[in-house]
C-alpha cells in the first residue's frame, strides 16, 4: 500500500499492527557520472517492488529525499539538512507514525550517511517510549539485509561503496539515461583511514572527484541482478517484521 495514495480514512481503517516503511535517502553528488538522486532512485526501487510482492501486508510511505550530506557538500548540487535538523525531522516523522497508533516501523535507508543520525532517532525514540512493549522500531539498509550479491553475480566486486560498480550498474538498468561517462571514471580506493579507529572524513579528503570504487566495471545487467536480490532481502526482512508477535525481543 503507498500511503501517499490513501486517503485518511482508508488509513484510519487499517490495523494498527500493519508495518509501517520510511524510506529514507539523499539528494547528493555521486560522482562525474552519476545523477545527484540515485540514492533515492534506488532506495525507491526496492521500496516498489517490494510493496509489489507484499501486496497489503505493509504501508510505504514517499522516500524522503533529504538526508545527512554534509560530507558531499563540496560538491555542487548537494542537498543536506543539517544534522540536528535531519535528526528532528526523522524523529518527528516517527511520531507521526506512533501518534496514529502504528507499532511497527522500518527506516528503510538508502544513504549510508544515514545510518548514524538514523540509529540515534530510534534510540531517542524508544527511549521517550520506553514503557511501551509494543513498539518495534528499526532501521535497516537495502543492501545489508542479509544476502551476498559479491558471490552470486558475476564480475561483481565484493562490495558496494559510493557511486561505484555496484550503483552505477543499478542505475544503468533503472535510468541509463541518467549515467554519463562511467567508462573512463577511474578507480578510486577507500584505503585504510585509521582503521580500526573511525575518522572524520568529507568526500574530497577520499576522492577529488566523488566517488569511491571502480564504476568502469558496471552494467546494467550486473544492476538487475542486484535489485532483484536487493528487492528478495528486504521482502524477506519486512515479512520477519510483519511476523513478529508483538512483544518478544527475537524476530
Amino acid at each position: 500500500m503507498l500511503l501517499a495514495e490513501l486517503s485518511w480514512p482508508a488509513v484510519n481503517a487499517l490495523s494498527r499492527d500493519v508495518l509501517v516503511v520510511l524510506p529514507i535517502a539523499a539528494l547528493e553528488q555521486h560522482g562525474p557520472h552519476l545523477p545527484l538522486f540515485t540514492d533515492s532512485f534506488l532506495v525507491g526501487e526496492v521500496a516498489r517492488r517490494a510493496n509489489e510482492a507484499l501486496g497489503g501486508r505493509v504501508l510505504f510511505a514517499p522516500v524522503t529525499w533529504l538526508g545527512n550530506s554534509h560530507h558531499h557538500l563540496d560538491f555542487a548540487g548537494t542537498m543536506t539538512a543539517a544534522p540536528r535538523v535531519y535528526l528532528d525531522m526523522l524523529r518527528t516523522m516517527i511520531d507521526c507514525v506512533l501518534t496514529h497508533g502504528f507499532k511497527r516501523i522500518v527506516l528503510l535507508n538508502g544513504h549510508g550517511g544515514n545510518n548514524v543520525p538514523g540509529q540515534q532517532v530510534l534510540y531517542e525514540a524508544r527511549q521517550h517510549h520506553r514503557d511501551r512493549k509494543d513498539l518495534l522500531l528499526l532501521l535497516a539498509n537495502y543492501w545489508a539485509l542479509g544476502s551476498d550479491p559479491a558471490k552470486t553475480i558475476p564480475g561483481l566486486q565484493h562490495k558496494i561503496e559510493h557511486a561505484c560498480q555496484w550503483e552505477t550498474s543499478m542505475m544503468m538498468h533503472l535510468r541509463p539515461d541518467l549515467v554519463g561517462g562511467y567508462k573512463s571514471t577511474a578507480k578510486v580506493e577507500w584505503g585504510n583511514p585509521f582503521q580500526p579507529a573511525t575518522r572524520a572524513w568529507t568526500m574530497p579528503d577520499v576522492s577529488p572527484e566523488g566517488h569511491v570504487g571502480e564504476p568502469a566495471l558496471a552494467t546494467a545487467g550486473i544492476g538487475e541482478a542486484l535489485l532483484e536480490a536487493f528487492a528478495a532481502d528486504a521482502v524477506a526482512f519486512l515479512t520477519r517484521v510483519i511476523e513478529w508477535d508483538g512483544r518478544s525481543w527475537n524476530g
